[in-house]
């Protein structure tokens, strides 16, 4: 059985997983401070509470808004991707209890401030929608259905930083008539990795492994089953029609949500398949953490998994996510590349 690994960013080493950065609680100096099928009538997700919901900073830096605010410690909240960059950013993470079991329907809103120490003006609110990861039972593979730690939901917030270098971010959470807070996890500095494609950017051509390639799909491909995402080699197809390009590892994968995404990539492929081509790749060489990255994630620039590429039929890149995303988010982003 493979083993999972804790994530570090040296050459030769597992990726930072996305959801699997340190867990960080409320510091000490606010401590005194006073679950279905994707887009189904039973779905998890939820759109985001209106911001009027939470209070304003005002003006106040990070630290004061939060000791001003936060009646208590609140849960943990861990960020599940690590590339932020000026402008817009889908902050996607998890929230959990200090035992780290998943809270699946919290009422949350993010807040930053520019510099490192809490000390900078602080924006916000900015309140989560909640994701919904679950497939319908068809697309679900062993690999997440028998993973206890899978991801099973994932809150998304959309973030303006307008400024490069380190940020500070803080949540609320609402708890009745009064504010939980909780101190997040620095994913990195705004900008540091700007090597990353983005929306806009030409998509790289790497050559990506078929089914022709191996003599059994668990050589590329550590999901149970193997994906059907391996029949075309993106080299092939770039530039020539749209494509939906997967990084992820599911037995391998430090955040638990290469797994669920996988299995959202197959079931939104049922759909468009005939129109777009979905490829699934793999992180490791040989599918082992010790041989370092596969050259087509270092072609692509990626610090962590899983990551997912829509690419219109020019070769230009659609959407990016970092992280985990729900049916009805990989769908919206197919039609806007679908023919």
């Amino acid at each position: 059985m493979r083993q999972r690994h804790d994530p570090i960013t040296t050459p030769g080493r597992p990726l930072r997983a996305g959801a699997a950065l340190v867990l960080v609680l409320l510091l000490a100096a606010l401590a005194g401070c006073g679950g279905s099928s994707g887009g189904g009538e039973d779905s998890a997700s939820r759109p985001a509470s209106p911001a009027s919901d939470f209070p304003a900073p005002k003006g106040m830096s990070l630290e004061q808004f939060l000791s001003e605010n936060a009646s208590a410690q609140g849960p943990v909240v861990s960020p599940s991707a690590r590339v932020l960059s000026e402008g817009e950013n889908r902050f996607a993470f998890g929230v959990f209890t200090t035992g780290r079991d998943t809270i699946d329907d919290a009422d949350v809103a993010i807040y930053a401030a520019p510099g490192p120490n809490l000390k900078g003006p602080a924006i916000g609110p900015f309140p989560a929608r909640i994701e919904d990861l679950a497939t319908e039972a068809s697309f679900r593979a062993s690999t997440t259905a028998n993973d206890p730690d899978a991801a099973k939901v994932i809150y998304v917030a959309e973030l303006p930083l307008d400024e490069p270098g380190a940020w500070s971010f803080a949540a609320l959470t609402k708890d009745g008539d009064s504010f939980q807070g909780s101190l997040i996890a620095t994913p990195s500095l705004v900008g540091q990795y700007d090597n990353v494609p983005q929306v806009g950017d030409k998509a790289p051509v790497v050559s990506t492994p078929t089914a022709d390639d191996v003599s059994d799909l668990s050589q590329i491909d550590t999901r149970i089953p193997p994906s059907s995402m391996h029949d075309q080699d993106l080299a092939d197809v770039l530039g020539k029609e749209p494509v939906v390009l997967l990084f992820a590892t599911p037995q391998l994968c430090q955040s638990r949500i290469c797994g669920p995404v996988v299995d959202v990539a197959e079931q939104v492929k049922q759909q468009y398949g005939d129109e777009v081509a979905f490829i699934d790749m793999e992180i490791y060489n040989d599918n082992e953490v010790s041989k370092g990255e596969r050259p087509q994630v270092r072609a692509y620039g990626l610090p962590s998994e899983p990551w997912l590429f829509v690419i219109d039929k020019n070769g230009k890149v659609s959407t990016v996510v970092e992280g985990a995303f729900s049916v009805d988010e990989l769908e919206a982003a197919v039609k806007n590349v679908a023919d």
